[in-house]
C-alpha cells in the first residue's frame, strides 16, 4: 500500500516556484564559483527519480568540468555559444542511449516483454524520454541552487564522434542538447520574452 504522505503533497512555496520557474533565467555569464563533483552526483540522483515510459531512463549525461574536456567540445559549437560555454564551470552533454532497451530487465523487471517492446520503438521512446530527463536536469539544477544555460547550436555529429564513437561503453550514445551549469553573474541576461497565454496554448475539454 502506498504511504498516504506520498498522495498528499502540499504546493511549493512562492519562493520555490520563483526559483524553478517564475524568476529563473537562461544564463550566459558566470561567476568563478566552482560546482563540486558532489553537487553533480546529487543532481543526477534527483534527475533519475523523474518518471519515464516504463522507467526506461534512456538519458545519459556527460559533465564537462576540465579545460581539456571543454577544449574537445569547442570546435563543435556555433560561434555564438563558445564564450558562454568555455566560461561555464560545467557543461553537460545531455545525450541518450540508442540501445537503452538493453537495461529494461533491470529497470522494469516485472515485465518479460519490456525489452522487446522498447526495442521496437527505440527511436521514438529514446528521444522523447531522454529529452524529458534533460528537462528534469534543468529543474533539478535550479532546485539545488545552480543557474542553467540550456542550448542547441552545436554539431551533434561532431560531439558524437568526439565523445562517444571511440568509447565502447558509450558508442551507442548520441547528443541531444547542451546545458551550461554554474552560478550566474547576472550579466548579459535578456529581457524576458513574451509567453503564450493559456487560451493560446491550452484548452480544457
Amino acid at each position: 500500500m502506498l504511504d498516504q504522505n506520498i498522495l498528499s503533497n502540499a504546493a511549493l512555496s512562492d519562493a520555490a516556484l520563483d526559483q524553478l520557474f517564475l524568476e529563473a533565467r537562461t544564463h550566459y555569464a558566470w561567476t568563478d564559483k566552482a560546482v563540486p563533483d558532489e553537487t553533480l552526483h546529487a543532481l543526477y540522483d534527483l534527475v533519475k527519480m523523474g518518471p519515464t515510459s516504463m522507467n526506461n531512463s534512456p538519458a545519459r549525461f556527460v559533465f564537462l568540468t576540465s579545460d581539456a574536456a571543454k577544449a574537445r567540445l569547442k570546435p563543435h559549437l556555433m560561434d555564438g555559444n563558445v564564450e558562454k560555454t568555455m566560461t561555464a564551470p560545467v557543461t553537460v552533454i545531455a545525450a541518450w542511449d540508442k540501445t537503452f532497451y538493453e537495461n529494461m530487465p533491470q529497470l522494469f523487471p516485472h515485465s518479460d516483454g519490456a525489452r522487446d517492446m522498447m526495442k521496437k520503438t527505440a527511436e521514438t521512446n529514446g528521444y522523447r524520454n531522454g529529452t524529458l530527463q534533460g528537462a528534469y536536469l534543468i529543474l533539478a539544477a535550479r532546485a539545488l541552487g545552480l543557474d542553467v544555460g540550456p542550448m542547441s547550436g552545436f554539431s551533434i555529429e561532431g560531439v558524437d564522434k568526439e565523445f562517444f564513437s571511440g568509447d565502447t561503453a558509450r558508442k551507442d550514445w548520441t547528443a541531444n542538447f547542451l546545458v551550461n551549469l554554474g552560478y550566474g553573474s547576472g550579466e548579459k541576461l535578456f529581457e524576458r520574452l513574451p509567453r503564450l497565454s493559456f487560451d493560446e496554448a491550452a484548452t480544457i475539454l
